[in-house]
């Protein structure tokens, strides 16, 4: 067996042991949705701890648990703390997650991050939803053997993002008030701050925000047949937009202001996508 998807049965069979919760809908929570779990109705949570192998976020103010539950009437799990290149852990540990619970049972990945505004229209606050992305900065989570008991060798990307999922979620901004732009985001390795010369670079390229997560998420669970959906949190504008230096805590302070909203969105997304998209 490929070592990389016996890592991934043992920690399925691990969750199993203890959780028989089947999701409809998996919810990678970025930076500024991480008390995310007051807004579910949990029926169980699993410390990333007690999986046999898995990998364990090490970035403050990532609690590094599942919690398993209901959003309204939708069946889902959700990561709290996800898993960073960054770290240095190999990239099949970074997607395992994704991968562990489309095997959970998930059948949509909604994806959510803070980036960095490239833009020059967009401000600190906003949110986009991601339309496509550029992976060219970040490993291919898909590069040696193929796993076939995943998915095809040569996957498909000209719709990575849902639009039945996009127009769920534009519908539901727009009920509820949350201005929500459109846009490119682009992975890079992280953990440093681009440089203004890079960010000129992406402006040029068309990319409208960037970071250091969510786009090898996003072709695991390509990979595996799954329907993807991101909104990503814009918690500044990137190198040289901005006369003041980047910090970490610049971005948490940012999406902790931003929180109720971005939880009523994601909240009210959930729900009809339980009612339509599944």
């Amino acid at each position: 067996m490929n070592p990389i998807y016996e890592k991934l049965v043992n920690c399925y069979n691990s969750v199993r042991e203890k959780i028989d919760f089947v999701p409809d809908v998996a919810i990678v929570l970025g930076s500024g949705l991480g008390d995310y779990g007051k807004e579910i109705k949990v029926v169980a949570e699993l410390d990333y701890h007690d999986i046999e192998g898995f990998p364990v976020s090490t970035v403050l103010g990532h609690a590094g648990k599942f919690i398993f539950g209901y959003v309204g009437e939708t069946k889902v799990v959700c990561m709290q703390g996800r898993v960073h290149l960054y770290e240095g852990y190999p990239i099949s540990d970074v997607v395992l997650p994704t991968r562990l619970m489309k095997m959970l049972g998930a059948k949509i990945l909604f994806l959510t991050n803070a980036s960095g505004g490239v833009n020059p229209t967009f401000k600190a606050g906003d949110f986009m939803m991601m339309t496509d992305h550029i992976s060219t900065f970040a490993p291919n989570p898909l590069i040696g053997a193929n796993i076939e008991e995943l998915g095809t060798r040569f996957p498909d990307m000209s719709e990575i993002y849902d639009k039945e999922l996009r127009d769920v979620i534009e519908e539901t901004a727009e009920e509820n008030g949350i201005e929500i732009k459109k846009g490119i985001y682009a992975q890079l390795t992280g953990p440093s701050f681009e440089s203004p010369a890079e960010i000129q670079m992406f402006h040029k390229l068309g990319i409208d925000a960037v970071g250091m997560s969510t786009v090898v998420e996003a072709i695991a669970a390509n990979h595996m047949g799954m329907k993807i959906c991101c909104i990503s949190f814009i918690s500044n504008l990137a190198a040289g937009m901005n006369p003041n230096p980047l910090t970490h805590e610049e971005v948490q302070e940012a999406a902790n202001e931003a929180a109720p909203r971005f939880k009523k969105l994601v909240t009210e997304a959930v729900k009809k996508f339980g009612e339509k998209c599944i």
